[in-house]
């Protein structure tokens, strides 16, 4: 740990302890911890640096071991746990075993809610609110600190809309002009408007000075004041949205003068009513190449400093599935000009940079509006373009009933890519795309594929975008692999059979594929057992030819896939199986337990669950012994495996 004053810190309660001067120090102390744990490893960075200050301003002001406080999104946490008796350990984060990059209640009764989707704060710090008021605890308050990037979401509104005379109840808009990338919408230009005419609250200050001398008295001054404040803000903001949601609007204020932020945040105690804060940060502050570059250290690599700049301590050569994915997307957009790409404010995440750059009539960015983004794609579909939703498998989850009402139930030619299916390491629970297949194999209408390798890709967006109706594609975040094999095309609800024996039969569905050869060359080679693997391709429809074949034929069937076993792909076989009579005791599934998977390397997880090429191996070779094949001895390396 850095600094002399920081590990003095081992609650917001010795932040009272110090002097501003000594808080100032104490400011730059964090930063350069922040600094140095990026230095170690791949970690949010900039939206740290970014509220610092904002994090010390609120501890000082409220005690949060009493009052309620929601970090929005929650991967600007890390200021938060280095003043909440977690310094010492900030090392670890984003680590096996380590501290989770966002907040996590396991850690710290600081944390309330294991936050990573955007846009939730605001509605779970007033129910908060709501719950300490029913129950009696009305002296506590709630805060919901959210950013501007995320201040789009329809929940936010809903929330704002739901606060009406709740007192106590603080909203702190973190306004640095970013989300990942740079925002987007009319609400962004609303919010620079605000930016670029603090002369409000200094027209406010004055007013209050003046009050005094005016000579008039009782409802006619009240009146004659609020209609004032009403022509300044209406003047000055472009509007008032928030005061007419029934907020009292405080600010834009410089959310770097840790004094003022003190003041202003005592002034909120003194006021009725729900407060709407607006500070005005600097994303990457206090490191100069993340101000300059914000979105490049968003989550940067590992990296060192020399009289030279920044140098990456870690690089991949590899390409991974979102590359070829962009790849794929950009060669459709120039191919058929009703394509269009739409994604939710993740185009830096998506690598969808060179299709916003060649193709901006054909580029949608709508910011975090997930359900937004789902029924505009409908629409467009509608009006007979072809849109490719492109967003992360946990972020679509935000968009489940646009999916069923707008997209599926009109049977629309909607394409989805789902990014970051399965697991995605260090980001942890809240970013796992866990549960796509289950939640989209049960619309009528829609086509589920999950590509098995690099070589399926292109050709499934290319098959997909030709439907006259809906269709998802999942695959992880990871580096691409392709098999060598001659491929076959693509086919609706057709399987690729790569290797076809009768001791068992390995199905693949998605990205292990070649982790299931590599296990079956090591059945065949160490056990003495012909295992055949088939690349499942086709979540809907099964290719229930291949797998009943499969099941009828072969001494055992192993379904392996990267998502939940409730509901999967491997319910999907049984379920099929069973509709035709079928006897399926000789087929098993591994996949994701019916547990939340903590953060860790992707390997690692992988090996915990037992989808890596040992928990595979051994889950077959428990399998091959159960239904009575001969087989060798079972090897003792490699962690177990779950098998359902």
């Amino acid at each position: 740990m850095t600094g002399t004053i920081l590990p003095r810190i081992g609650s917001p309660a010795d932040l009272k302890k110090l002097s501003e001067k000594e808080l100032l120090q104490l400011a730059g102390e964090m930063r350069d911890e922040l600094i140095a744990v990026v230095g170690r490893r791949a970690a949010h960075f900039a939206s740290n640096l970014g509220v610092v200050e904002l994090c010390l301003a609120l501890h000082l002001s409220f005690d949060f071991s009493r009052d309620r406080l929601i970090w929005d999104t929650g991967h600007q946490i890390y200021p938060h746990k280095l003043i909440t008796g977690r310094a010492g350990a900030l090392h670890t984060i984003r680590t096996r075993g380590g501290l989770m990059g966002y907040p996590n209640p396991a850690e710290s009764a600081y944390d309330l809610f294991m936050t990573g989707h955007a846009g939730c704060a605001p509605s779970t710090a007033l129910g908060l609110k709501a719950g300490d008021d029913l129950l009696g605890r009305t002296d506590r308050y709630s805060v919901a600190v959210i950013g501007d990037g995320a201040f789009p979401s329809g929940i936010v509104y809903e929330a704002l809309n739901n606060a009406q005379d709740r007192s106590r109840y603080l909203v702190v808009l973190n306004d640095n002009k970013m989300s990942i990338c740079p925002r987007v919408g009319g609400l962004a230009r609303y919010l620079d408007k605000t930016r670029m005419n603090p002369a409000y609250n200094d027209a406010n200050r004055w007013l209050k000075k003046m009050l005094p001398t005016i000579p008039l008295v009782g409802e006619s001054a009240e009146r004659w004041l609020q209609q004032f404040k009403d022509a300044v803000k209406a003047s000055l903001h472009g509007g008032m949205l928030f005061e007419e949601l029934g907020f009292t609007y405080l600010g834009p204020i410089d959310g770097h003068d840790l004094r003022l932020l003190r003041e202003y945040l005592e002034q909120v105690k003194t006021l009725e009513g729900p407060i709407l804060l607006h500070v005005l940060t600097d994303k990457g502050r206090g490191f100069e190449p993340a101000e300059r570059d914000p979105v490049k250290f968003h989550a940067p690599a590992p990296f060192q400093r020399d009289e030279s700049g920044i140098i990456p301590l870690k690089t991949t050569s590899g390409r991974a599935y979102t590359n070829v994915v962009s790849e794929a997307l950009h060669a459709a957009c120039g191919r058929d000009s009703r394509v269009a790409v739409i994604t939710a404010a993740m185009c830096e995440g998506n690598k969808l940079q060179r299709i916003r750059a060649d193709y901006p009539a054909q580029f949608f960015d709508v910011g975090i509006c997930e359900g937004h983004a789902v029924a505009f794609a409908a629409g467009m579909a509608k009006a007979g373009a072809r849109p490719v939703v492109d967003i992360y498998s946990t972020f679509l989850q935000r968009g489940f009933d646009q999916i069923f009402q707008e997209v599926s139930l009109q049977n629309l030619p909607v394409l989805f890519t789902m990014d970051r299916a399965g697991l995605v390491g260090s980001d942890g629970p809240t970013h796992h795309g866990t549960y796509d297949i289950a939640y989209l194999r049960m619309f009528p209408n829609l086509v589920l594929m999950a590509p098995g390798d690099e070589k399926d890709v292109a050709p499934m967006i290319e098959f997909g975008l030709g439907l006259e109706g809906p269709a998802a594609i999942r695959y992880p975040k990871a580096d691409v692999e392709a098999i060598d094999r001659e491929v076959q095309p693509i086919e609706l609800g057709q399987a690729e059979v790569l290797e076809w024996e009768t001791d068992g039969m390995l199905v693949a569905c998605g990205t292990l594929l070649s982790t299931c050869l590599k296990v079956a060359r090591r059945l065949r080679d160490e056990y003495g057992l012909r295992v055949g693997v088939i690349n499942a391709r086709f979540i809907k429809p099964l290719d229930t030819a291949t797998l009943f074949k499969a099941i009828e034929e072969c001494g055992f069937v192993l379904t392996v896939e990267e998502g939940c076993l409730m509901g999967g792909f491997g319910s999907a076989v049984l379920e099929a199986a069973n509709e035709a009579g079928l006897d399926t005791r000789h087929v098993r599934r591994v996949g994701l337990p019916d547990r939340f998977i903590l953060h860790a390397e992707r390997e690692e997880q992988l090996a915990e669950v037992g989808l890596d090429v040992e928990g595979i191996l051994r889950s077959a070779v428990e399998l091959a012994r159960g239904v009575g094949l001969e087989v060798t001895e079972v090897p003792t390396s490699g962690r177990g495996a779950g098998v359902a």
